[in-house]
């Protein structure tokens, strides 16, 4: 039967690999057994991804990614250049400490910044995102927009991507005009769409 997705020559993928239709996979990638990738996924080059790992449908993954058992990313999430996750805090080459993984969780629409550094156990919120050269401590809420090491709240962005702006309403996108209310530190979408 003829494969519904796209591998390049280059890339090795695991027989028990589980890879959804028209996603593709380039350049020198190795896709382990036990993976499972959603439909209409882009991974790009240079790309590692290990037994255990989930990935929704229409996820990117940008060149030079190393995803490690225990990461989980949902549907529409992009996944910047170069972003590094971790899956054990303390670890010792010396000492095997598998049952001491942490689970790390990015919710649908979350975008990671080129060159993050996503430290184990920790949730990133949907459509939150992280910029560039960031390290995540801690969880991260919904459209929460954070920057720094280690990383901090500036702001909140839309499902567009835009930062949000505070009036007497609430929260507005000057771009899409979608609007936004905050809950108990909890942003919340008005449209009622995720």
């Amino acid at each position: 039967m003829e494969k519904e997705y796209y591998v390049h020559e280059t890339s090795l993928i695991g027989p028990k690999a589980i890879i959804g239709k028209n996603t593709r996979i380039w350049q020198f990638c190795n896709i382990m057994s036990g993976v499972e990738i959603g439909e209409n996924c882009n991974i790009g080059q240079n790309v590692f991804i290990e037994s255990g790992v989930k990935i929704g449908n229409r996820v990117k993954i940008k060149n030079n990614i190393s995803i490690y058992q225990g990461v989980t990313c949902e549907d529409g999430v992009f996944l910047g250049p170069n972003c590094v996750f971790t899956n054990v805090i303390n670890p010792r080459s010396f000492i095997e400490k598998k049952d001491q993984m942490k689970q790390t969780y990015i919710c649908a629409g979350a975008t990671i910044g080129a060159n993050a550094t996503i430290v184990c156990g920790n949730h990133i919120g949907k459509f939150a995102m992280i910029g560039a050269g960031s390290v995540i401590t801690k969880d991260i809420g919904d459209y929460e927009l954070v920057l720094g090491n280690p990383a901090k709240r500036v702001g909140y962005v839309c499902k567009c991507g835009e930062k949000l702006t505070k009036d007497e309403a609430g929260f507005c996108c000057e771009s899409c005009k979608k609007r936004y209310q905050l809950a108990e530190d909890v942003m919340v979408c008005e449209d009622g769409i995720y």
